[in-house]
C-alpha cells in the first residue's frame, strides 16, 4: 500500500505563472500527469519529484510531503491567534 504523498505544486506553478503544458514539457511527462500529481491522484518518482523541484529551484521538500502541509501563511508569519482581530 502507497502512503499519500501532499504536494504544492499547484501553488508553486500558479505562483510562477507555468502552464500544465509547459511544466510537463520541461520534465518529459504528459501534461495529464501532473494534474493527477496536484490532485493527489498519482504520487510522482523520486526521479519526477527532484526534477519538478530543479525546475522551480526549490528543496524537493518545499513541494512534497508525507505529512499534509500547514498554509503558507501559517508557515511564513506563524498563527498568533489574532487573525483578523485588530482591536
Amino acid at each position: 500500500m502507497s502512503e499519500q504523498v501532499h504536494n504544492r505544486l499547484a501553488v508553486v506553478r500558479a505562483e510562477r505563472k507555468v502552464s500544465r503544458q509547459a511544466l510537463a514539457e520541461a520534465v518529459g511527462v504528459h501534461y495529464q500527469t501532473i494534474g493527477y500529481i496536484e490532485r493527489g491522484q498519482y504520487n510522482p518518482s523520486l526521479d519526477l519529484a527532484l526534477k519538478l523541484a530543479a525546475h522551480f529551484r526549490l528543496p524537493v521538500e518545499a513541494l512534497f510531503s508525507l505529512e499534509p502541509f500547514q498554509p503558507l501563511t501559517t508557515e511564513i508569519y506563524g498563527d498568533h491567534g489574532d487573525q483578523g482581530s485588530h482591536a
